[in-house]
């Protein structure tokens, strides 16, 4: 299939450029390789953390057998045992997320950086462009993971509260060295979200627009909002959608597509939702409803409840009514 962009057609402006973005291939060229390595690094990572959080199973028959008798010192010793490689492995994963936003920062630097303008962009950095999109897929991947897995938050509450006890007793747990006190209330504050991995990726992006004062803010939603328009065509239109040759590449691109809107919803003044957007919200909640739910029942709650101006006064009636 060649090159990731294959520009179409540019007829339709209302609905934005008809693009064939090919996820599957992509090799960087010399001017990209610097910042490919360096993403590279990062989502090679990734894998091995969805597999960890898929097979996340919890101490909760421990913790439960050490509240409920709590003068059992081995039942206690037993939960704690259990509780403290769980909480290694959240803060790995933690840990992943500030990489994973140095990662970010580090694509929309090279994606929308003068004087190219984002379609020039998307063509020229190719390679970057499909990382971008691996970066997004992991994100809503790893947080549809974590919104149906209540353990992570038991443990790490169990976590928390027994340093609590042990050291208003004076007793210095080991486990302390690994996870203090001030990492412990980062990884508070980032599984307390719902979504902490796309929060991140928000934030993230917020900030970029908002430290690189001299680039027009323009410049980074018109990139996200091609992106929503290149995946929603690629969903829609059956001759692209049959140059896949992964089935899962399907779901790959309506997350890349969710994602954009999400982080587009988070930047952009006005969000993705109003008359004004460059995304046409109503073909991309069309499109999702049109794959078999359960595949698509964690997306749609991903623009339900993290994005930031569903609920404006700006919003149609008609796209709040599809996502109800």
């Amino acid at each position: 299939m060649g090159n990731l962009l294959k520009v179409l057609a540019c007829s339709d402006l209302e609905h934005g450029p008809i693009i064939f973005l090919d996820f599957e291939h992509a090799q960087p060229t010399e001017a990209e390789t610097t910042v490919w390595n360096q993403v590279s690094a990062v989502l090679e990572e990734a894998h091995g953390i969805l597999a960890e959080l898929q097979s996340y199973n919890g101490a909760g028959q421990e913790i439960r057998e050490a509240i409920q008798n709590p003068g059992d010192l081995q039942l206690q010793e037993k939960a704690w045992n259990a509780v403290c490689p769980l909480v290694a492995k959240l803060k790995r994963f933690y840990e992943f997320s500030l990489r994973l936003e140095n990662a970010l920062r580090s694509l929309l630097e090279a994606l929308t950086s003068p004087p190219y303008a984002p379609m020039q962009h998307l063509e020229r950095e190719q390679a970057l462009a499909k990382q971008f999109a691996e970066i997004l897929h992991f994100t809503l991947s790893f947080d549809e993971l974590k919104m149906t897995n209540p353990a992570i938050q038991n443990d790490f509450s169990y976590y928390r509260r027994t340093i609590s006890r042990n050291r208003l007793n004076n007793q210095q747990l080991e486990a302390e060295n690994e996870v203090n006190n001030e990492m412990a209330n980062r990884m508070s504050l980032f599984y307390a979200e719902a979504t902490p991995m796309l929060k991140t990726l928000s934030n993230a992006t917020t900030k970029f627009v908002s430290e690189n004062k001299t680039l027009p803010i323009e410049d980074t939603t018109d990139c996200l909002s091609t992106m929503a328009c290149v995946c929603r065509v690629m969903l829609e239109t059956p001759e692209y959608r049959c140059r896949f040759t992964n089935t899962d590449t399907v779901l790959f691109c309506m997350r890349v597509m969710v994602g954009v809107i999400i982080l587009y919803d988070h930047v952009h003044p006005v969000g993705a939702f109003a008359k004004t957007s460059k995304i046409d919200m109503k073909g991309c909640i069309k499109v999702l409803k049109e794959q078999p739910s359960n595949s698509v029942e964690g997306l749609l709650n991903a623009l339900r409840y993290t994005t930031r101006h569903l609920n404006d006064d700006s919003t149609s009636k008609q796209i709040r009514a599809l996502l109800q």
